[in-house]
């Protein structure tokens, strides 16, 4: 591996964590704070996360990749989409537009109970993401292809815990405000049209695999529900 891979790879990695942190403090932090309603701002901030999750569709689809296989080396390819995505997820927290009001300020044991929400699914994300190689999420290391799918640990309960984690802590809040609600539903919309595009990708990758352990969890990610 050159040094320019090597710096470009960890690079991607850094910025993958930043606007990861930056999210969450915009989440916990800004999105926060008392400011009157501004309604206009709903349509900027849904344009902007629509830009994010657009990319992020469009990447997922043969075609594309093959053609930015033209122009980027094939192991550079999951670096450079953690580039790309990281950038535009730092982009939608900056530029949010902050609509105001607050849906509901819960407090005593219902907040401790929302708290708990947040936990689980922060939790459940942690154990998700251990079974799987982290490097390999954030671009550092490249894809192996004889890499085993992954069935055990909470992907026994749904078959995108990573997915059901972030929807509990997005959603769980005891101070949910409109930008906090706005931005975990804009997040969930997109989450549901998603799931079926990478679905039908891990079909072509693991094929019977793959149909055999949609069978075992029947539950995308909200058991009992979808």
């Amino acid at each position: 591996m050159s040094l320019f891979e090597r710096v470009f790879r960890w690079g991607g990695g850094a910025v993958f964590v930043a606007a990861l942190a930056f999210c969450a403090y915009t989440f916990v932090f800004v999105w926060s704070r008392d400011a009157g309603f501004h309604g206009a701002a709903i349509a900027t901030d849904a344009l902007l996360f629509t830009a994010f999750a657009i990319h992020h569709s469009v990447f997922a689809r043969d075609s594309v990749k093959r053609g930015i296989a033209q122009i980027v080396p094939d192991r550079l390819i999951r670096s450079t989409y953690v580039w790309i995505a990281s950038l535009l997820l730092i982009g939608v927290c900056g530029l949010w537009q902050t609509i105001g009001g607050q849906v509901y300020d819960a407090g005593g044991w219902r907040a401790v109970l929302h708290a708990g929400i947040q936990v689980a699914g922060l939790t459940l994300i942690v154990s998700a993401v251990r079974k799987i190689d982290a490097l390999e999420l954030a671009g550092i290391r490249e894809h192996a292809g004889d890499d085993p799918l992954q069935i055990t640990g909470p992907y026994r309960l749904v078959r995108h815990p990573i997915y059901l984690g972030w929807l509990l802590a997005t959603f769980g809040p005891a101070h949910l405000t409109l930008d906090r609600l706005m931005f975990a539903g804009i997040s969930a919309v997109y989450l549901v049209i998603a799931m079926p595009i990478e679905e039908r990708a891990l079909r072509r990758s693991f094929g019977e695999t793959y149909a055999r352990y949609q069978e075992r969890v029947r539950w995308r990610v909200v058991p009992y529900i979808y």
